[in-house]
């Protein structure tokens, strides 16, 4: 294993076949980070607005303006997320169901969707973690027990059903509006928006979570198990359905990037991997 130096690279030899992966340290650190800045927002805006000693619970006691501002709070967070300099950077995927439905369009390799999926689900635990050593007992309290996603009345197969939806909506969405050169800069502010949506008038249904990591980042601290097979299946089945079918309506097309932003003055892993795989550069 070696370094190149002054570079994040570290570059893993494979015995025998003369191929090697380059690990990004610094695009997984930056999706930690994004991940875990959504969790630490979903933690306090969840005590600020559902927590009994609240005061924004009596002064706004109807629980769909509560889920309304929850939803501009939690839709806000992910559009910083992916403008700010560390989405720019990595991508801001925050979500393993995103980061594999962009390596099923081939849009990154498979070293990097595994480090970008690990570091994911360790953002999510942390984020939660680190918001409960202030928020305390508030933030265990059953009116916010770390924001668990859960089935609602209608249960299990109605959340699973919803979850698949709301993230086969995103994804499409996603690929739809990055893939319109003049709309392409407005993506990430697309998917808060639906985000926001989604909170406001979904959460009923499935607790609102389209993403394994943020789900399994709450139930580990609060012990609650309860249905999270929904959580880690739904997602990533309704976002890899989305890739495959924008990958057969856009067949001939060449694949974009697999960010929400694409600055160039960022360096772009996606890019770099898409020149290297093309045909010109093996040729």
């Amino acid at each position: 294993m070696t370094t190149a130096p002054g570079t994040h690279k570290t570059r893993v030899v494979i015995p025998g076949g003369g191929r090697s992966a380059q690990a990004n340290w610094l695009e997984y650190g930056l999706e930690a980070w994004a991940l875990g800045l959504f969790m630490v927002s979903a933690c306090g805006f969840g005590v600020l607005l559902f927590h009994p000693s609240s005061p924004v619970l009596a002064a706004l006691p109807d629980p769909l303006a509560r889920r309304l501002l929850m939803g501009a709070a939690m839709g806000l967070t992910a559009v910083l997320n992916a403008y700010s300099p560390w989405g720019r950077r990595s991508g801001a995927h925050a979500n393993p169901a995103v980061t594999l439905a962009f390596l099923r369009l081939g849009r990154m390799p498979g070293c990097d969707a595994a480090g970008y999926v690990a570091a994911q689900f360790a953002g999510g635990l942390l984020g939660v973690l680190l918001a409960a050593r202030p928020l305390r007992s508030w933030i265990a309290d059953p009116s916010v027990d770390y924001v668990v996603t859960l089935p609602g009345p209608w249960g299990a197969g109605w959340a699973f059903a919803a979850e698949l939806g709301i993230s086969f909506l995103l994804m499409l969405v996603v690929l739809t509006v990055s893939a319109s050169p003049r709309a392409a800069r407005f993506t990430g502010l697309a998917a808060g928006l639906l985000v926001a949506a989604c909170i406001t008038l979904e959460t009923p249904v499935s607790g609102m979570s389209m993403n394994p990591a943020r789900s399994l980042g709450s139930a580990i601290p609060a012990m609650c198990w309860d249905a999270l097979w929904v959580y880690l299946v739904a997602p990533p089945l309704g976002m890899l359905l989305a890739a495959e079918a924008r990958r057969r309506w856009s067949a001939g097309v060449a694949p974009g990037c697999a960010k929400y932003d694409h600055d160039p003055r960022y360096r772009c892993l996606f890019c770099e991997h898409r020149a290297a795989t093309s045909p010109a550069s093996s040729g």
